[in-house]
């Protein structure tokens, strides 16, 4: 670990920040050049102090899962992320790992939506970023573990999903999740993390064992979607997907899909949040 050489890189970034790239106000009465450490260690959910002992190189050895939360909330790009785990002595996330953090990229398009609900995700259905209407709308599933992570895992082997959309358009979506699960496994033939998440849903799941068995191929690119919200009810939301030239990752968009829609969210950001409505499907 290259503690001095890991402090003035973390300080040079954060300097670097303007605080409106990350989607906090640039007050006039602002002194820090870039973003403050207490923001920096909001961003990336830890304690300022270990903020402060990182830049002083006074720190213990960071994990790679705090690293992962730094490079995010710093905004680093795919190079600068290797860079700051071999600092850090680490080696870079292998190829998984990195589809793994959303792409600096598409973390700073999270930030210009404002308050347009609108996430990151890998081509598996992992949300790897969501920015603050997104939680507000559906809920924090950036910390899902397992294969509860895969949106098409939880699609098919959680019966809440059923109960949010009812059967007819449960049956929709479940058909456009297999659809696009079976794109990516011609894309990445014989990647052991694909072809074991096909095992066990065929395992774990009839109606996507028979749907698995029709072959049907096609990536998502638009839909529409019901949120049943705990405090406004029933929102519909027109999705529109943005895909990455490696088609690695996804930008989902979530605009309301009618007028109604449109109230119910705006009244959800004026209420914004005590508590992030946990678990909600979507």
């Amino acid at each position: 670990m290259q503690r001095e050489q890991l402090a003035d890189f973390l300080r040079r970034r954060r300097e670097a920040i303007r605080p409106a790239e990350v989607g906090l106000v640039d007050g006039p009465r602002r002194r820090t050049a870039g973003l403050r450490r207490e923001e920096v260690a909001m961003l990336a959910g830890m304690s300022v102090d270990y903020v402060v002992r990182l830049e002083q190189g006074r720190s213990s050895q960071p994990s790679t899962q705090l690293l992962g939360a730094l490079a995010r909330a710093l905004r680093l790009t795919d190079d600068e992320r290797s860079h700051l785990f071999h600092l850090a002595g680490h080696q870079p996330p292998p190829p998984e790992g990195v589809a793994r953090l959303a792409r600096a990229g598409l973390v700073r398009l999270l930030d210009l939506v404002g308050d347009t609900p609108a996430m990151v995700l890998s081509d598996l259905g992992e949300v790897l970023a969501q920015n603050r209407m997104s939680m507000l709308l559906g809920g924090d599933h950036t910390g899902l573990t397992g294969d509860r992570r895969y949106v098409v895992y939880r699609y098919f082997t959680d019966p809440a999903m059923r109960d949010l959309h009812g059967p007819e358009e449960w049956r929709r979506h479940a058909r456009q999740q297999v659809a696009d699960l079976r794109a990516v496994a011609g894309r990445r033939a014989g990647d052991p993390t694909v072809t074991g998440l096909i095992e066990r849903l065929r395992a774990a799941s009839d109606d996507f064992r028979r749907l698995w068995a029709e072959h049907e191929v096609a990536v998502r690119r638009a839909d529409r979607k019901t949120f049943r919200h705990p405090r406004v009810g029933r929102v519909t939301m027109d999705c529109e997907t943005l895909v990455t030239p490696d088609l690695g990752q996804q930008l989902l968009v979530l605009t309301p899909a009618d007028a109604e829609a449109r109230e119910r969210l705006e009244l959800l950001r004026v209420l914004g949040v005590e508590e992030f409505p946990a678990g909600v499907p979507h």
